[in-house]
């Protein structure tokens, strides 16, 4: 199992995932940091191909309930799985938050100065 960290600003970027596509295209990032509320596809696992909304994010486990990816427990309650956010793709980010935006556009210029 992968060591994890117990600081803040490290779990923060272990809980990004890849942009799609056309996220890439359009901002010119290639990863963000997956929030509440984003709409991703799940790419890997038994739920593959799954898309929904990010119902909840946690940090501490540093994994993600996506709606629509559930599993019934042995008791008959339905519960949401948990998907580490390394294996989705985010199709619509959520920009309500203007500092989300900030990181986008820096980041973005960021990356056509180095060409990378």
């Amino acid at each position: 199992m992968k060591k994890r960290s117990k600081r803040p600003n490290i779990r923060r970027k272990q809980l990004s995932a890849m942009l799609s596509k056309a996220l890439v295209e359009e901002y010119k990032v290639r990863s963000m940091q997956v929030r509440k509320g984003d709409t991703v596809q799940i790419m890997r696992g038994s739920f593959e191909g799954v898309e929904g909304a990010v119902t909840d994010v946690d940090y501490k486990r540093i994994y993600i309930n996506v709606e629509g990816a559930t599993r019934e427990k042995s008791d008959g309650t339905i519960v949401f799985a948990t998907i580490h956010p390394s294996k989705v793709a985010i199709t619509r980010l959520i920009l309500d938050d203007p500092r989300r935006k900030d990181i986008l556009e820096r980041r973005a210029i960021s990356t056509r100065t180095t060409g990378q």
